[in-house]
């Protein structure tokens, strides 16, 4: 009688069975011959799959950011990714036991010859605990990300900060190092520009209200603040105060901007019983004068309650409602742009200075040139902070700051973040902080996607036409603010075009001081006339009431070699007026052009909103 061979062992190696699982839970033990315990480990991780997919593809990515980054949404996604892990650790673990157990029974012919005992071989052993390790290094690196991610909400949009969101390297106090933003100048105590009165006044105001959130239609300001912070917050100057004004039917954007040594600022009502109408000191010593007062300012910090007045006061200012900032510090700009690869910026005019502080007592010299240049975090702080008066001082540092912020958002891609993540993470939770809660952050998102930065509308409000300059015997060298043009201009920011801006700055920049006289024998064109050339930029002004004797034809005339430096004004004139401008010298006139407006003269009208 003939016996058939018995058929050789099965041998599926539980290596293989351990990687399988690893790459999908259920593959290993479906390779292994135990197809229902393998759909069964599968089944969880794909459904999982399927619905993370569905909601992936329907989903806005710029909702699901703003989703994600909620507190509570990254502290699950932490836990879900330790439950994962144990799962796929579980399914690895498992799909190698049974792939060791399935040859133990075909080697023992189903158990008819008694149970078998393979041998534990190391090498499998040694592949299990490799697939184990991978399988925890994809998790952990993941954790890590989470980790980062909920560091950068804490620090970046909680109120209450803790140590792990400071800078280990504190900028030095002036005058300790060879760092070349570190300007004395421009570090100065600000409160040391004018007695402004005490902190701890017992005069009690009423606390201003928290602002309601943005509600996605409304005009939207958020106030960005540059700060220069020395040792803690013994030094803490907002030398940089500008105000990001976005439109968000047009995508038109503005930028509002205040010098630093503007004083005499419209107090907010709440205020006004301990600071008067106006604040006598320093816009830039308001927010540490300020940040103290619990009974003015709501916040649960003392910076909170800083930055919350800063927003009341320039909102004042300009007539808006401003309910976020952003603070950034100066340390912390360096290290983002330097993270990034540094910032490319056209420099428009060039920058030259020879007494720029560069710490230790010294100074030194700065010169970059005009056109396009790539520059380090330091060389484009030098760039945005350098505020020599011949190079027009705090004015034109206003416009070149607003420059660099433009520049960085330009070039603050995806692929830039994410090549430099680590780097950018560190340097944001430990220089920016703001008030914008995270369920805001998808709209304000979706909203700078549709923003043209080639197209933004830039303010300094600077003399003369937005202020006034002089020194004071008390307080030093001020500029007075004309709040009522201040606060045309921010009405009329995205109402007027582009030809009109640039023909005010250009106006402006000339500083031309026009007389309007009445010859024209209707009552009250001078004023009305001197109104409209004043709204294009002019510093015109109506100083004789009544009619003079009247004249067929208008005459411009330009007085003591000022035709010189205001062609663009006697051009601008000539144009408006239809007639053509005249020189004389005679030194009792202070004016640099009058106008004397003929029976010829058009009834100019400004015809603006607001």
């Amino acid at each position: 009688m003939t016996t058939s061979p018995r058929p050789s062992p099965r041998s599926r190696s539980a290596f293989a069975a351990a990687f399988l699982s690893l790459l999908f839970p259920g593959l290993g033990h479906a390779y292994a011959g135990a197809v229902t315990r393998g759909l069964a480990f599968a089944a969880v991780p794909f459904l999982s799959l399927a619905l993370l997919a569905g909601i992936l593809l329907r989903a806005d990515r710029i909702e699901l950011l703003g989703f994600v980054i909620q507190q509570p949404v990254l502290i699950a996604i932490f836990a879900v990714n330790v439950i994962a892990l144990a799962y796929r650790l579980v399914a690895v673990v498992d799909a190698w036991q049974v792939a060791r157990y399935l040859n133990a029974v075909d080697a023992s012919a189903g158990g008819r010859a008694g149970r078998a005992r393979l041998p534990l071989s190391p090498l499998s052993l040694a592949g299990l605990l490799a697939v184990i390790l991978v399988a925890a290094g994809g998790h952990l690196a993941v954790a890590r990300y989470n980790v980062m991610a909920l560091e950068l909400v804490n620090c970046v949009f909680s109120e209450a900060g803790d140590a792990s969101c400071e800078s280990p390297e504190e900028s030095p106090e002036p005058g300790t190092s060879g760092d070349p933003s570190a300007s004395p100048e421009e570090s100065e105590s600000p409160e040391a520009s004018v007695d402004v009165g005490p902190i701890s006044s017992n005069a009690v105001g009423t606390q201003a209200a928290t602002l309601p959130p943005w509600d996605g239609r409304e005009r939207l300001n958020i106030l960005l603040v540059g700060v220069d912070q020395r040792q803690g917050e013994r030094t803490f100057n907002t030398d940089t105060l500008i105000v990001v004004s976005v439109d968000p039917v047009t995508g038109l954007v503005a930028m509002f901007q205040v010098p630093r040594d503007m004083v005499d600022v419209p107090v907010p009502q709440n205020a006004q019983r301990v600071w008067g109408s106006v604040y006598r000191g320093k816009v830039n010593s308001w927010y540490m004068q300020n940040r103290s007062r619990e009974d003015l300012w709501p916040g649960q910090t003392a910076q909170a309650r800083g930055f919350n007045s800063l927003k009341a006061l320039l909102g004042e200012l300009y007539g808006l409602e401003i309910p976020y900032y952003v603070m950034v510090n100066f340390q912390g700009f360096r290290e983002v742009v330097d993270t990034l690869g540094g910032v490319q910026i056209n420099v428009q005019i060039p920058v030259a200075e020879s007494t720029y502080p560069a710490g230790t007592g010294s100074l030194r010299r700065v010169y970059i040139p005009a056109g396009p240049q790539h520059m380090t975090g330091s060389e484009a702080l030098i760039y945005a902070r350098s505020r020599h008066r011949a190079q027009g001082g705090d004015f034109d540092r206003g416009r070149r700051q607003q420059r660099v912020l433009i520049s960085l958002k330009d070039q603050m891609n995806a692929r830039a973040v994410m090549a430099n993540l680590d780097g950018l993470v560190r340097a944001l939770s430990q220089s920016v902080k703001t008030d914008i809660k995270t369920g805001d952050v998808a709209r304000l998102l979706s909203l700078a996607e549709s923003v043209d930065t080639r197209n933004v509308r830039s303010y300094v409000f600077s003399p003369p036409y937005y202020a006034t300059e002089y020194p004071s015997s008390d307080r030093g060298y001020i500029i007075t603010p004309r709040v009522a043009r201040i606060r045309s201009a921010v009405r009329e920011a995205f109402s007027l075009s582009a030809e009109q801006l640039a023909l005010r700055e250009r106006l402006a920049a000339e500083g031309a001081q026009v007389w309007v006289l009445n010859a024209s024998g209707r009552t009250g064109l001078a004023s009305r006339v001197a109104d409209y050339l004043a709204y294009d930029g002019l510093e015109a002004s109506a100083p004789v009431r009544g009619q003079g004797p009247n004249l067929a034809r208008t005459k411009i005339v330009v007085y003591n070699g000022a035709e010189a430096q205001m062609p663009e004004t006697i051009a601008y004139l000539e144009r408006v007026l239809g007639a053509k401008a005249t020189a004389a010298t005679d030194p009792d006139v202070t004016a640099n052009i009058v106008v004397t407006l003929g029976g010829d003269a058009p009834n100019l009208e400004v015809d603006a909103p607001g």
